[in-house]
């Protein structure tokens, strides 16, 4: 998914196949820009991932329905529903993200440095 058009993410990526959730992880996370988040946002689905989280340890927390560290991560805002004023920022900034979509939610954390297109 790193080519200069990202492709769409799937919200069935982590259905009922053989397929480790591991490797789904993996394979359906990649970069995605702004104009692909927005509408998850808008919708109430994106949950942001700060930076110093490793998105893959969120998904395959939400995954494994570890409801006890979700909240641990929620409480300290680790991850947060982003507001309007993220939104404002990330349209200003058209901000790149790695995303994930673990059903029903699209796990999106910021690029820390931009990528030349």
């Amino acid at each position: 998914m790193s080519s200069n058009k990202p492709e769409k993410l799937q919200y069935d990526m982590l259905g009922d196949d053989e397929t480790p959730a591991q490797e789904k992880i993996a394979k359906y996370t990649g970069e995605v820009d702004w104009s692909y988040i927005k509408p998850h946002y808008k919708s109430g689905a994106m949950i942001y991932v700060d930076p110093a989280l490793e998105l893959k340890v969120v998904a395959e927390a939400f995954t494994k329905d570890n409801k006890e560290q979700v909240q641990a991560w929620l409480k300290s805002a680790d991850l947060v529903k982003p507001s309007h004023l993220h939104e404002d920022w990330w349209e200003y900034d058209q901000t790149r993200f790695t995303a994930v979509v673990i059903t029903p939610f699209v796990l999106a954390q910021p690029l820390l440095e931009k990528t030349e297109e």
